[in-house]
């Protein structure tokens, strides 16, 4: 997709994202400032002031989509989001009669995301990501790692909006911290560890743990219906994103093959169950992982984007069967 070079936009990639091996190494986010109740750390917690860059077609972006509509942030956490494919100078945030469910930047009028960047660094080099958390008091990004700022949204606005439902509860948080690094490296990074590899090795060694891995989730989720405890935590919520994608996107056109979610019988129960939660089917947007990851050219060379979505969430689920 290209990245920034002091300030510049420059097609290409950045070559520490090749290890020696042909791995696909995932750059580590460089915005990591947080939003706190009370202020502490000079980015307080009010209603209208935070900003979110979104793509329907992100995984990572779909966690904090999935936090703003459980966590009731609706009305405080403007949204802009990113018409899907990969466009020549990344994220574009524009009207577009075919895509109506993705709105351009009301706050800044940025055209393309590497724009917010420049602004809170004239001279930033590196990746430009979303989701970006954007504060229109400062005017500067906030932060743009997704698994900081579900964090954020689930717990910093309770007092704002009295939902204080909890996702990353104290008694649990060691094992949903273990269950999160596992799935990640394996899952969440892993089917991009597949589709990114550059030797048959690396990609051997992404595919076999992400199907291990799978496999495992496969297991636990047949004797409990969640992942962590006996209710819906952050490691459900960071899990489900890649499910939804997985079918329509990761099986075909990352070489991730051996099977489809839809084989896994206690993991496409599993994913369904979620997509059904209140709020949830509205971050959903298969077509547009279609469109996005086919969009891929150096995955997808021809650039021909397949017809077909052939996925549907809604069928019923049997979880039920297992206590919550």
């Amino acid at each position: 997709m290209g990245v920034v070079i002091d300030g510049q936009w420059t097609d290409g990639e950045l070559p520490q994202e090749t290890g020696q091996s042909g791995q696909f190494n995932r750059i580590d986010s460089i915005f990591r400032n947080r939003i706190t109740a009370d202020s502490s750390s000079g980015f307080k917690a009010e209603p209208g002031r935070y900003h979110l860059y979104v793509a329907h077609a992100c995984p990572w972006a779909h966690r904090t989509l999935i936090y703003r509509a459980l966590k009731k942030l609706d009305g405080l956490i403007t949204v802009a989001y990113a018409i899907p494919g990969i466009k020549e100078k990344g994220w574009t945030y524009e009207r577009d009669p075919r895509f109506p469910d993705c709105t351009p930047d009301g706050v800044n009028g940025f055209h393309y995301l590497y724009e917010a960047y420049v602004a809170s660094n004239p001279h930033y080099t590196g990746k430009v990501t979303v989701p970006t958390l954007w504060d229109k008091k400062t005017k500067k990004i906030v932060n743009n790692e997704s698994s900081e700022i579900i964090r954020m949204l689930n717990s910093e606005f309770n007092g704002i909006t009295g939902d204080r439902t909890d996702y990353y509860p104290q008694a649990l948080r060691a094992e949903i911290d273990a269950v999160n690094e596992r799935v990640y490296h394996n899952v969440n990074n892993g089917v991009y560890r597949s589709g990114f590899a550059k030797t048959q090795a690396a990609y051997d060694e992404a595919y076999d743990g992400l199907f291990s891995t799978l496999d495992w989730l496969e297991a636990r989720l047949s004797k409990q219906r969640y992942l962590v405890g006996h209710q819906i935590t952050e490691a459900d919520w960071r899990l489900f994103p890649t499910l939804v994608r997985f079918d329509v996107a990761y099986f075909s056109i990352f070489k991730c093959n051996r099977q489809r979610i839809a084989d896994f019988p206690n993991l496409s129960n599993y994913m369904r169950e979620l997509y059904q939660v209140p709020g949830v089917a509205d971050t959903v947007k298969p077509r547009h992982y279609v469109i996005n990851y086919y969009s891929i050219p150096r995955v997808n060379p021809t650039m021909i984007i397949p017809k077909g979505t052939p996925v549907d969430f809604g069928q019923p689920h049997d979880r039920t069967r297992l206590a919550a």
